[in-house]
């Protein structure tokens, strides 16, 4: 098999592609050859040395990668969940960059028909991270799968903003709260994702590149929101707190200022600087504006495997019924993941990327 390797922290040039030994499933696991591999923003922090998941469950060297689709090659003892020759997709915590990956069997999900493989491999992380941030942590109802009644009514005076809304998992975000019939507000860096915003659900999109941010999130919500999911760290938390209505909850799963575009290494001094500059939220002022922040990792979730199966059995549903569409997909070849990782950075790109064996 063939698998992408980083040794050490550092840019592109660390990305390098080895040889090694075949995978053999262990108990409860199973081999999958894979024919797609999902590209994440997190994958670069993985490359970088930033990524603290990283440290806590792999070191160096390492493989990044949390996404794919494939067919079964093997199956370890005691797993009963699959079969070979049968299309998946699943996540795992690092290690997808390859040509083979070996998972618990419960991390894997049957290929939907109506998805290609690059469709299916570069699904869950972005739809898992948009589910578990509105229905687990944001609380909003659960609109009911497979069901033709309307949205539920407790969200229809729902206001949430969303930042970053063109790519891929604020697009998610978007589908989501729009199935569950809230109000939704996504804001774009570039003009030309205004429209990619609106066909994902918003309705409104509030273009950075053309007017003010906070003026034009003021004027969609002058009451403030009621939720505002923001992956950007110091350059807009404390403002998207401060437009959180009473009572307001404002969801982090990143930190993307923070990080350089296009160089591909992080730039230290602004690594320190933005650290200083991220709010820290104090207890007494949360319980006396009546507000709240939540947070949350995915990658700290993949052992949770009943809320992956609900959240996913969920989002599979609500795909199947036509009620979601999997991101748009860029593919690269497998020897070109170094273009993969600059495009990502670059910031340009809407929906997601995929690598293909």
């Amino acid at each position: 098999m063939r698998k992408v390797i980083v040794d050490k922290p550092g840019g592109f040039h660390r990305l390098r592609i080895d040889t090694v030994k075949d995978l053999e499933p262990g108990p409860g696991q199973v081999v999958v050859r894979t024919e797609a591999i999902g590209v994440n923003y997190a994958d670069c922090i993985v490359r970088m040395g930033l990524y603290q998941s990283a440290k806590d469950f792999v070191g160096w060297p390492i493989t990044p990668g949390f996404e794919f689709a494939g067919t079964v090659l093997s199956t370890g003892p005691g797993a009963s969940l699959w079969s070979p020759g049968q299309r998946v997709f699943g996540v795992t915590r690092f290690s997808g960059y390859a040509t083979q990956v070996c998972v618990d069997e419960r991390q894997l999900f049957a290929l939907p028909d109506a998805f290609d493989m690059a469709q299916a491999a570069t699904f869950p992380v972005v739809f898992l991270t948009a589910y578990y941030a509105l229905f687990e942590l944001a609380n909003i109802q659960r609109p009911v799968p497979n069901s033709d009644s309307d949205s539920p009514r407790r969200n229809q005076s729902t206001n949430i903003l969303v930042h970053s809304a063109a790519g891929g998992v604020g697009g998610a975000l978007l589908q989501l709260g729009k199935l569950a019939g809230c109000r939704m507000v996504g804001v774009v860096g570039r003009s030309s994702k205004v429209e990619s915003a609106r066909t994902f659900g918003a309705d409104e999109v509030i273009d950075k590149s053309r007017e003010n941010l906070w003026r034009g999130a003021r004027c969609y919500a002058p009451d403030g929101y009621d939720i505002v999911l923001d992956a950007n760290g110091a350059e807009t938390l404390a403002k998207s707190y401060e437009h959180l209505g009473s009572p307001g909850k404002l969801v982090v799963y990143g930190f993307h200022s923070m990080l350089p575009r296009d160089t591909g290494k992080p730039n230290y001094l602004k690594l320190a600087v933005d650290f200083l500059r991220t709010p820290r939220f104090n207890p007494l002022d949360l319980t006396n504006d009546n507000k709240s922040v939540l947070a949350f990792n995915l990658s700290y979730l993949f052992h949770r495997h009943e809320i992956l199966q609900e959240a996913m059995d969920s989002l599979l549903a609500w795909a199947a019924a036509g009620k979601l569409q999997a991101p748009p997909v860029q593919t690269f070849p497998f020897d070109r993941v170094a273009d993969a990782h600059r495009t990502i950075e670059s910031g340009a790109t809407v929906g997601k990327l995929a690598l293909l064996p």
